[in-house]
Formats: structure tokens, sequence, C-alpha cells
């Protein structure tokens, strides 16, 4: 994992060296969805909540609409694990460098593989903080799926 550059950097490098077109906007610092909804004058079903978890033995991450919460029934179900916790603030910090909140849906820039919910895609566009409580990207889903390529499939409730 390069951790010479910032991770809105790597995300840059990834999206460019794509050809993706993609928004930024610098705002103040926001801790919750609902705050970065606001500040970015988005509905909150666009914005692309990332949960890093751990499933059985594997360190994932899970990406969500954010007026959506992570279903653990759900997960259990589709992917047939017994085991599944949200990663602790000290494990977050170790695998991605960053705090919870500032996450963006990219688990590949972590080595983490990535669980999208479909309902995501409801929205033509998602937003996400970009490693930074203060920095946000906006791009559309479907560059998403071919930037990142997540696993789909129902995982919110």
């Amino acid at each position: 994992m390069d951790r010479t550059r910032s991770v809105f950097e790597r995300i840059e490098a990834l999206l460019r060296g794509q050809g993706i077109e993609f928004g930024v906007l610098r705002h103040a610092p926001v801790y919750t969805s609902q705050q970065a909804a606001e500040v970015r004058g988005t509905p909150l079903s666009s914005g692309a909540k990332a949960l890093v978890c751990k499933g059985e033995n594997v360190m994932v991450m899970f990406v969500l609409p954010a007026d959506r919460k992570l279903s653990s029934p759900a997960v259990r179900r589709e992917l047939g694990w017994r085991k599944l916790r949200f990663a602790s603030k000290e494990e977050v910090l170790e695998l991605t460098g960053l705090e919870p909140g500032s996450i963006p849906p990219f688990g590949s820039l972590f080595g983490l593989p990535t669980y999208c919910d479909r309902r995501l895609g409801d929205n033509e566009s998602i937003n996400f903080n970009a490693g930074d409580h203060a920095v946000s990207i906006s791009m559309s889903y479907a560059d998403y799926l071919r930037a990142e390529i997540p696993h789909l499939g129902d995982y919110a409730e």
C-alpha cells in the first residue's frame, strides 16, 4: 500500500488513470453522514458510506447508501458468514491510516475486498469523504463501479 501519497491523491490518481470525471468539494469538517449531505447540498441517500468490518476471518469494506444501516442478517445470509463485526477505531486506523467517517468507498486502496449495496445505484451520482473530514468527491455511480469493481449485493436495511 502506498502511504507516501495522501488517500485523496491516491483516489485522484486512480480516477484520472481511468479517465473518470469527478468533482472535489472542500468544506468545513463533517463527522456524520447527515452533516456531510447538508454541507454538500446532496440527498443523504447519495452518500457512499464506507464501513470496515471483520467477517469470519477477513477484513472487508461495505459501502452503503448513507441513509441505510448495515444489515448483519443480510450479510450473513448473502455471504454465508457466521461472524461479523465492525472494525475497532484502532483496526480502521491501522488498515487505512484514517479515522472512521473519512474513509472513501475504495477498499482496493487499502487491500480490502469491497462489498457495495446495490441500492447505492438508485443514485446517478454518489458523494463521499476522500480521506479527510473536510474534502468530498462526487462522481457517477457507474464510474464508481468501473473504478472499484465491488461485489454487489443486498447488505443494508
